[in-house]
Order: C-alpha cells, then structure tokens, then sequence
C-alpha cells in the first residue's frame, strides 16, 4: 500500500507505477497494490488530472479509482506500507505498531541517505501546488525506488534476491 496525503497525487501515481512494475517482472498476479491517504479531504475523488496527465504521458495506464482514508484495518492487512514522506509514516506509525512502514524512498538506491533523525530528506516532492513540471518530477522519484521495491517484495515472496 502507497500512502501520501490526500490519495489523489502520489500515492495513485506510486500505485499505478508499482503495479506496471510488478506485473513486468512477473509478479502483478502475487501481489495486490493500492494506496490510501492519511486525510479524508478528498474520499472519492479521481487522481488529480495532472497526476492522471503525466502518467499516460509517461505510458502508464491509469484506472478510475476514488481517493480514501486509510485505515488501522488496512495497516493491519498490509505486508508492506509505503509512506511518502516521514510525516506520513509517522501518522501511520500511530495507527499499527506492526514494522511494516517503510518510507518509499528507501528503495530508491541514488536517493538522499537516511541520517538517524532525518528521515524528511526521503520524502517524494508533493506536487499539488505546482505545475505540470513538478508532477514530472514526483514521478521521477517514484519511478526511481519502484525497482527496489519490486527486488524487496520479489525477496519477500521468494527469498531469491533479484540479480539485476
């Protein structure tokens, strides 16, 4: 599960990336990915079109879906939660004292090192206030960490690490 603020920007597009990655490296039918929010201001909203906009640019397919609060119910399902930044992963950690939040950016290999107390300098770019070019930029980010996630979530399956 992906998880950002209001479930119409990133998390959708870390959803959607994910799962296009998966399903690329044969896992799509093993695993179930969806995303949330740790707000209720948007439930049932769409992606955001520019979210929507640069993923089909970019060749995704991207689903109908509507936005929605996460919930301890689904933190208690999850194998692993994907925050985007660490005050997600904090409002998170609130809800489940199970080990399965993870920053998303810690699978991605070139991204700011995690410095203990610091864990702010792995948050994906919020785009919402900005342009097109910023939404670009979000999704460069998620693309960056979706083939670590992908190697984490083959080994948790297999126990085989990925040789790529």
């Amino acid at each position: 599960m992906t998880v950002c603020t209001g479930n119409i920007c990133r998390s959708p597009m870390a959803e959607v990336v994910l799962k296009a990655r998966l399903a690329e490296a044969g896992l799509g039918d093993a695993v179930e990915v969806t995303s949330t929010g740790v707000s209720d201001e948007e439930r049932g909203n769409p992606i955001d079109r520019r979210a929507a906009v640069v993923l089909r640019d970019a060749g995704y397919i991207v689903p109908r879906r509507a936005a929605r609060r996460v919930t301890a119910a689904d933190l208690g399902s999850a194998d692993l939660v994907l925050a985007m930044t660490e005050g997600h992963a904090r409002r998170l950690r609130v809800l489940t004292d199970r080990p399965v939040v993870r920053l998303y950016r810690e699978f991605d290999p070139e991204a700011p090192a995690l410095i203990e107390g610091r864990e702010q300098d792995l948050d994906i770019d919020d785009p919402w206030y900005g342009g097109i070019e910023d939404f670009r930029v979000t999704l460069a980010q998620v693309e960056a960490g979706a083939g670590g996630v992908v190697a984490a979530v083959r080994e948790a399956l297999t126990g085989a690490v990925d040789p790529r």
